[in-house]
């Protein structure tokens, strides 16, 4: 047996996810920044 994704789900799924992992990212690092602001800018400094 192979595990084959419904054609439905390919077109349907997948993008959500892979932009959900993105959108995961962003957020972290977000976050990250907006915690570490003072040491990120001493860094440049």
């Amino acid at each position: 047996m192979q595990n084959k994704t419904p054609s439905k789900m390919a077109r349907l799924a997948w993008p959500k996810a892979k932009y959900g992992v993105i959108l995961a990212i962003i957020i972290i690092i977000a976050v990250n920044t907006i915690f570490y602001w003072e040491t990120i800018i001493s860094f440049f400094k």
